[in-house]
């Protein structure tokens, strides 16, 4: 198709930024439009952390100053899309009020939704994916308030978390007893999952079952749950995952399969458009087996840096060159003060026969590591040792057969387990 003289990027998160920004490394020239809904794209892991607690304001979590796209020749253009116009050769983006922005590639990045409550009353509770999400929660985070999350992954643990800081009444609500033990393994995710108590946070194993009108008992709401208890709360917080944001490449008749479906390049089931983030999933070649399917759909990733370096493939892409190869995938989170990563799966049902590795501090989890049947390194986890998930990335990305007994021992350098 030839070197394209006009790009349009949907989305302003952060896989629509790293593509703006991989495409002006990759030394592309033309015309560079970054349609982002709220301005100025941002960074939001420190929605549910800093900003939330009020350590970091909107300045900075940008993921660059106005001052980058001025000198990177990158059009900011705050407005919403709401069709994309695939008609014609060149495929365009079509704007509130009718604005028509055409390109020679088109990247569609419009990342995810928080996953609603489907109970009575669920519209009540309030979500955290946006900067407008965390400014509203933020107004009711305030000493003594009853906060009710429902859901205790990543995002609910870490709403808690900074509600406790605040001072503010935390109750999180979840039907699983040890929530994230597919991403940290079972002892970290129970050490975890320790702290709300520690730190003043109560949990309940329940599932909801409706959130109601809580005047009478001096609440704002009540939230109903499964078997007939109920938690008065000033405010409701939902964060049960999210849903790839396909409404506009699905009316545009991209394929979509729970995600609009890419290559590993980014490319869609349209030869000038491409996408890349949450909003997308990956169908990769396989071994062609007799019988069986010749590429297969990966799951979704929803992290950070998955994003990034989705962002970054589609920009090679639009420009007819191959992505960097991707490592173990890897994410981190906080909560109560301690800092948590993960790289690789920890999740055993996906590993027949691997067998989990700790390695103790005084008698203490700090890290924990999947190892397979046969040796290799499938993943890692550790509280407040980012040097341990490092080297595991090493081993992981390498191909190594780990000594599981250095593993084991916290006497042993994290920096020479790679070697």
């Amino acid at each position: 198709m030839g070197t394209p003289e006009r790009i349009v990027i949907v989305g302003g998160g952060v896989a629509g930024f790293s593509a703006a920004q991989e495409l002006r490394s990759r030394g592309y020239a033309g015309a560079l439009t970054l349609v982002s809904p709220e301005g100025l794209p941002y960074d939001r892991p420190p929605l549910s952390k800093g900003y939330l607690l009020g350590t970091e304001d909107a300045g900075r979590i940008l993921l660059a100053p106005e001052s980058w796209y001025a000198e990177h020749g990158v059009e900011v253009v705050a407005a919403r899309a709401t069709a994309l116009d695939l008609s014609g050769y060149r495929p365009v983006a079509v704007l509130e009020r009718g604005t028509r922005l055409g390109a020679d590639r088109l990247l569609v990045a419009t990342g995810a939704l928080p996953r609603r409550l489907g109970i009575p009353g669920g519209e009540r509770a309030l979500a955290l994916r946006s900067r407008g999400d965390a400014d509203a929660l933020r107004r009711v985070l305030v000493p003594g308030a009853r906060i009710a999350v429902v859901g205790a992954g990543l995002i609910g643990a870490e709403v808690a978390s900074a509600a406790a800081a605040l001072g503010a009444d935390a109750t999180l609500i979840d039907p699983v007893a040890t929530p994230l033990v597919p991403a940290v393994g079972e002892d970290l995710a129970l050490r975890l999952h320790a702290m709300h108590g520690e730190r003043g946070v109560a949990t309940l194993v329940a599932a909801p079952a409706a959130i109601e009108d809580g005047t009478h008992d001096a609440a704002p709401h009540l939230v109903r749950l499964a078997g007939g208890r109920a938690v008065a709360a000033d405010a409701v917080v939902v964060g049960v995952g999210v849903t790839p944001d396909t409404a506009l490449a699905e009316a545009a008749g991209l394929e979509a399969d729970d995600g609009i479906v890419v290559g590993p390049d980014g490319s869609t089931s349209h030869h000038a458009v491409f996408a890349a983030g949450d909003a997308t999933r990956v169908r990769r070649q396989v071994a062609v087996v007799r019988g069986g399917p010749p590429a297969v759909l990966q799951r979704r990733a929803e992290h950070w840096e998955a994003a990034v370096r989705s962002g970054q493939a589609a920009a090679a892409g639009m420009l007819g060159e191959a992505p960097a190869e991707v490592g173990a995938p890897w994410f981190w989170s906080d909560r109560h003060g301690v800092h948590v990563e993960a790289v690789g799966t920890m999740d055993a049902r996906q590993a027949p026969g691997a067998r989990t590795v700790l390695r103790e501090a005084d008698g203490v989890p700090v890290a924990a590591f999947l190892v397979a049947a046969d040796g290799h390194l499938l993943g890692a986890a550790a509280i407040d040792q980012p040097l341990v998930v490092r080297a595991a990335r090493r081993i992981i990305d390498r191909g190594l057969v780990p000594d599981p007994d250095r593993l084991a021992d916290p006497s042993v350098d994290p920096r020479r387990l790679a070697r």
